[in-house]
């Protein structure tokens, strides 16, 4: 599956899904041309500071199926996406052999609690302070899902988000963790 909020691509299978208007505007670069490793690639390592003060190294995960999320506090698609996340993947999926991995796009500590209480968001969530984790990834656009297969490839990726399109990426995590 290959999302950029337009479509998704799934095995060979063109969907095609309107574009959400919010995060990903006209005057940025398309989601194709700010995506700088896509599916059937490695997902790049890296340490990430957690909100608690952990650290939490991607590769550490491999085993796991992984969903990494990057987000911006300021962003409507990031709050909207981030508003069903308790419910629709962590509530859904405890237990299996999957983690979450949400990660803030070059914002402070400071910022980020203030978003999490105003949103109520209790979950983890690593900080990206300089957007440096993000720049292995994109130059551009959130919110940004990757989903990565147990030995840390990437097996599908959204753009923006269109509940139908997340709806379609929970389906290949489900489909990933009965493997």
């Amino acid at each position: 599956m290959f999302g950029f909020g337009r479509f998704v691509l799934y095995g060979g299978l063109l969907s095609f899904l309107l574009l959400a208007a919010g995060c990903i505007g006209e005057e940025t670069p398309s989601p194709e041309e700010s995506t700088l490793v896509g599916v059937g690639e490695m997902a790049p390592d890296f340490t990430v500071e957690m909100f608690d003060g952990s650290e939490v190294r991607l590769s550490e995960l491999r085993g796991r199926v992984v969903l990494l999320t990057f987000f911006a506090s300021w962003c409507p698609e990031c709050r909207d996406e981030l508003s069903v996340v308790q419910r629709q993947v962590l509530d859904r999926f405890s237990g299996d052999d999957f983690s979450f991995l949400c990660i803030s796009r070059g914002e402070s500590r400071e910022t980020i609690a203030a978003f999490r209480s105003d949103y109520g968001h209790s979950y983890p969530m690593g900080l990206d302070f300089s957007a440096s984790i993000y720049g292995m990834y994109a130059t551009e656009q959130v919110p940004r899902n990757y989903l990565l297969d147990r030995t840390g490839r990437i097996v599908c990726l959204t753009v923006g988000y269109e509940a139908s399109e997340f709806e379609i990426l929970l389906q290949c995590l489900e489909s990933e963790l009965r493997k």
